[in-house]
């Protein structure tokens, strides 16, 4: 026997359809519908029928959706996995190396089983949490994820629900902890049924996606309630460690208490009955500290947030953009102001928004906040899909990842940067509603031609090549430059693992010294020493002890006492006495 359940307010009838045979459901309070069939058990599909409309649609609530979007729903049984990591605690999160991974690209084949047998080399890189695109499921075989419209069911192509489980299982079994990235501010355009079941989007906000998620108005506890059972789902259900919460700027709630800060709530009690410690990691772009603040300091209580301003001066400042929001950008003060207090843009006026922007994070322990120089956002959102190595020099794409991973921040990593990859990371969608799919496609290359492009040198989302094209090349490891790079990945992991200062997140110890005129910067933590160059020129540094160890640097650098002379477009990383 099974329970269906559904949550549908406003219909006046509704019935499970199971094998052509439909079995009313019956109303409860507050708007729940339910039924026991005795037949239905894991592996039933079933669909559901609302008042008089003979079109059947998915649950909400669906578990596994083996056939697509549109297709049957298939119960499944949460508690028949064989899990192996008992008594598995996650690294601390401090001291994290998080490597972000999109399943559909990170190998040939493009599942969950195929990644896991990657594993073992993002442990011997030095990686601890290891962070998921969305895998919710969307329309068609392959998209980025982030148009989920069945929350609660894993992509049938990246192997389903049993196939995220073993691979969450093989993490721990590695001593490497996984985060997933979720998505609660819209669902995707296509395969989207919540709205016929209830009031799950409200006419007073509008985002980029439409109507906004109903957070505040009437229905919103309904509405708040599935979206905090789906994260609880995740960290119970499937063992992840960790949710990055996608865009919660366009969360649209005025309410007492804020949805991230029930979130939280929750979550922490789930932490109280399992034993267990679990991350919140938000995508803001409000450069507003009350997200990461704890709840009894007034803030949400979420324990990190990605830092776009740390990567906004990088980029800005190592490629010479100034498109878009890198106009706010640019020059080496930003990135040291970065490098010291989190945000660039701390009330000050922004020009790209056109008015002030931020707040003071005054306080804040850098490890509340992830640092990095490329991620699936600001490579994949280019028109061509460029990594940084793509966009630089060779030694500007080393001095990126040395900030990276010696910054204040829990470094991020975005699949394949370690060794320059040459493989882009372009927009890809696989929408089956071919009308949609078209629209997609000339809105891609209408928003890209605004900015200059000529439209036919934009990727077709809709064309499978452009999928195709993002997938990783794990043979270039083989080739001495891609090697090379690679190495000094490691080299900088291996330093930050075994160098406490450079994971105490202390950035009020952070010593910034630059020169806006000659293109330097140098930045002290504790004992480590950073000096980078920028100019056209050679440059000597100097140090404020001796420096005793060129701890990374390139051949070309040398080092005598408390002089240390940098080519043009180098870094060196030494140990002070």
């Amino acid at each position: 026997m099974h329970t269906f359940r559904i949550w549908a307010p406003a219909v006046k009838s509704a019935s499970v359809l199971i094998d052509g045979t439909k079995t009313p459901l019956t109303q409860q309070e507050g708007g729940w519908w339910q039924a026991d069939v005795a037949s239905a058990a894991p592996g039933t599909n079933y669909q559901f029928l609302l008042d008089d409309d003979d079109y059947a649609v998915p649950d909400p609530r669906s578990a596994w959706q083996p056939e697509g979007v549109h297709c049957p729903s298939r119960v499944y049984d949460q508690n028949a996995f064989a899990w192996t990591d008992t008594n598995w605690k996650p690294p601390a999160w401090p001291a994290a190396v998080v490597y972000e991974l999109h399943i559909g690209t990170f190998t040939v084949a493009g599942t969950l089983d195929a990644a896991i047998e990657r594993l073992s080399y993002l442990k011997a890189l030095g990686i601890t949490h290891v962070e998921l695109c969305p895998v919710a499921s969307f329309p068609g075989a392959h998209g980025w994820g982030y148009d989920g419209v069945d929350l609660f069911a894993p992509q049938e192509s990246y192997g389903g629900p049993d196939a995220l489980k073993r691979f969450v299982d093989a993490c721990h079994a590695q001593g490497m902890a996984a985060i997933l990235d979720v998505v609660y501010n819209h669902f995707g355009p296509s395969g989207n049924y919540v709205g016929r079941f209830g009031p799950y989007f409200t006419a007073n906000h509008h985002t980029p996606w439409g109507d906004a998620v109903n957070l505040e108005d009437g229905g919103s506890h309904e509405v708040r309630r599935f979206f905090i059972d789906n994260a609880l789902l995740w960290l119970r259900d499937y063992h992840f460690d960790g949710l990055r919460l996608d865009a919660v700027h366009a969360y649209m709630d005025r309410s007492a208490i804020n949805f991230m800060e029930q979130l939280s709530i929750e979550v922490a009690a789930l932490e109280a009955e399992k034993g267990r410690e679990y991350v919140l990691i938000a995508e803001s772009d409000l450069n507003d500290p009350r997200i990461i603040a704890p709840r009894d300091e007034n803030g949400y209580g979420l324990d990190a947030q990605w830092s776009d301003d740390f990567h906004h001066a990088i980029i800005a400042l190592l490629t010479g953009d100034r498109g878009g929001y890198y106009a706010d950008f640019g020059t080496v003060a930003d990135l040291a102001k970065a490098l010291r207090h989190a945000f660039v843009y701390d009330g000050q006026f922004s020009k790209y928004r056109d008015r002030n922007h931020g707040r003071p994070a005054a306080g804040v322990p850098g490890w509340r906040f992830l640092g990095y120089a490329q991620n699936h956002d600001q490579v994949g959102n280019r028109a061509q899909g460029e990594r940084l190595s793509h966009l630089t020099t060779e030694g500007r794409t080393k001095i990126a990842a040395a900030l990276v991973l010696t910054a204040p921040f829990v470094p991020m990593l975005f699949q394949g940067e370690e060794w320059a990859a040459s493989t882009p990371f372009q927009y890809f969608t696989d929408h089956e509603d071919k009308e949609l799919g078209r629209l997609v496609s000339e809105g891609r290359k209408k928003e890209f031609g605004a900015f200059g492009w000529d439209p036919e040198d934009v990727p077709d989302p809709q064309h499978p090549s452009t999928f195709e094209r993002s997938k990783l090349h794990w043979e270039e490891l083989s080739d001495p430059a891609h090697a090379e790079m690679l190495d000094w990945y490691r080299q900088l992991i291996a330093l930050r693992r075994a160098t406490p200062e450079l994971t105490d997140g202390a950035l009020d110890q952070a010593e910034a010294a630059f020169s806006e005129e000659d293109k330097w910067l140098t930045i002290r933590r504790g004992s480590v020493f950073v000096a980078l160059n920028l100019g056209k020129g050679a440059r000597t540094i100097t140090a404020p002890a001796t420096a005793h160890a060129l701890a990374l640097s390139e051949n070309t650098i040398a080092l005598e006492g408390t002089e240390i002379t940098l080519p043009p477009d180098s870094v060196a990383i030494v140990k002070l006495s």
